[in-house]
């Protein structure tokens, strides 16, 4: 049985164009992987896995940019207080300590110093004891600034970054 040429290209058609078909849905196989790996990718920022997949309560309301902006504001102003009131609680304690001082060694006030060096003594030993247990509220309040932090890593970023640059102006 001879076939003529174009009984012959009939047939290899259909295997040309199996091949062709197959070809095409490999292609797709592998684009719909290509696109479920960028959808992936975007659901899974860089942050969540470094902090966990609770982060990003606000990541998902605003910019990045308006994130830093806001933190860096807010941090700025923040420092700014901090400084200034840092400065008078210091000068408060300070002068009075000072005026303490000049108030003693001008016999106006008389201080027993051994007194003095028992109580330190004593509140020494208390918080030796007490220094070995966090009270839970403590712990509470450290497990919820930490979560939040994990979820809000760039309004915190922004925020650490204007209260450093608040404490310097």
């Amino acid at each position: 049985m001879q076939m003529t040429p174009s009984v012959q290209a009939a047939e290899d058609r259909p295997a040309h164009s199996k091949m062709a078909n197959r070809d095409k849905e490999l292609e797709e196989e592998f684009y719909d992987k290509v696109v479920d790996l960028t959808e992936y990718a975007k659901r899974q920022r860089w942050w969540n896995r470094l902090f966990g997949k609770n982060s990003g309560p606000v990541a998902e309301k605003y910019s990045v940019a308006t994130q830093i902006a806001i933190g860096g504001v807010s941090g700025w102003c923040v420092g700014y207080l901090f400084q200034k009131v840092g400065k008078v609680a210091a000068t408060s304690v300070g002068g009075g300590l000072l005026l303490l001082q000049i108030a003693n060694h001008s016999g106006y006030i008389q201080v027993d110093w051994k007194r003095v060096e028992k109580d330190v003594n004593k509140a020494k030993k208390q918080l030796k004891k007490g220094t070995n247990q966090a009270g839970p509220e403590l712990n509470t309040f450290v497990e919820k600034s930490t979560e939040f932090v994990k979820k809000n890593i760039v309004v915190t970023s922004g925020f650490i970054g204007g209260f450093l640059l608040g404490l310097a102006s």
